[in-house]
């Protein structure tokens, strides 16, 4: 791993950095002055190969990076940052997007934790809105483009109340016929992650892995409390919590919405963004869910054989266990 940049280092004649203000698997984040736009801030993504790769799979990994680069180098969003510039310094490429001032959501929810209050239901769906819009116009890409990372921390309030979704580390651009590089290590943050998304394999994600990850930052938004990972919810279905048993003063609608999207399978979920947002706000009505029963940690503890006795449950259970046997021999298979 080479050395961070310095302070005042200028990059491509023009990148001033300022800071490093993030780091990620495969390189950090800089703040820099545009030298050439007097005024104009903006944040340098930088992306370090792992050297322990052969030299041939590096080098498919940045002609990867810079097409899909360019690919976002097109898109223009009002919830999405835009991407300005793509270039090489030595080993390391950058991606250089516009500097989103403001809070991130993570940031918010940990001050309304401490303030032992919740952040307004109203407020999260005001923000969920705009999330919903910048996802549906990436999922409508040609072809279409999936985040893979979307939690609150990548989430910024800006001033005037436009939500940004930041750092697109994980994107992948779901191109027919192509094999995929996972160019960042790792595969989202576990908290968020459905269970498609492990085992380092990109063959099963798609739109609806968004979905899941989108209603798990909901979740945690509107509880205060970390939703259960999907690993964990494989082994112990109920060990998710209905949002409403954190949290009493939302609507029904929403936690049934937000449950919908959490569902375990991709086939059970909203099958776009636009379901998904219609059913939050309203606009649509959520299918009947068979939610796991919360076993009372007082009460008497129960068997597996007892629990897969209970036909909910037990469907729940062998439909994640089949999913999770079918992407195992799948990666095998690869």
């Amino acid at each position: 791993m080479l050395a961070p940049l310095k302070k005042e280092e200028v990059l491509r004649g023009r990148y001033k950095i300022r800071e490093r203000i993030g780091k990620g698997g495969m390189g950090s984040i800089y703040l820099a002055d545009d030298i050439r736009l007097k005024g104009r801030q903006c944040a340098l993504k930088e992306v370090e190969y792992d050297h322990a790769l052969p030299e041939d799979i590096r080098d498919e990994a940045r002609e990867q990076f810079l097409r899909e680069a360019t690919v976002l180098a097109r898109l223009d969003h009002p919830n999405l940052p835009k991407v300005s510039d793509i270039f090489s310094s030595g080993p390391r490429d950058y991606l250089v997007m516009d500097y989103v001032p403001g809070q991130d959501l993570r940031s918010l929810l940990l001050e309304a934790r401490r303030n032992k209050r919740h952040l307004p239901e109203k407020e999260v769906l005001t923000w969920a809105e705009q999330i919903a819009n910048a996802l549906s116009f990436l999922h409508s890409q040609e072809p279409p483009i999936v985040h893979r990372d979307i939690k609150p921390s990548n989430l910024k309030l800006m001033p005037q109340g436009l939500i940004k979704l930041v750092d697109f580390g994980l994107v992948k651009i779901l191109a027919p016929e192509e094999v995929t590089i996972t160019i960042i290590q790792g595969q989202g943050t576990a908290l968020y992650t459905p269970l498609e998304q492990y085992g380092g394999s990109d063959v099963h994600t798609d739109i609806r892995s968004d979905i899941y990850s989108f209603g798990a930052t909901l979740y945690h938004l509107l509880t205060n409390e970390s939703p259960a990972d999907a690993r964990k919810r494989f082994l112990t279905p109920e060990s998710l919590a209905p949002l409403r048993e954190i949290n009493s003063t939302l609507t029904q609608r929403t936690e049934r919405a937000v449950m919908w999207a959490m569902s375990m399978h991709p086939d059970e979920r909203p099958h776009t963004v636009d379901d998904f947002k219609q059913a939050l706000l309203g606009y649509r009505e959520t299918p009947t869910l068979r939610i796991a029963k919360r076993i009372n940690q007082s009460s008497q503890s129960v068997s597996v054989l007892d629990y897969l006795a209970n036909p909910p449950e037990a469907t729940l259970a062998w439909s994640a266990a089949v999913l999770f046997l079918l992407s195992l021999l799948a990666t095998l298979i690869r």
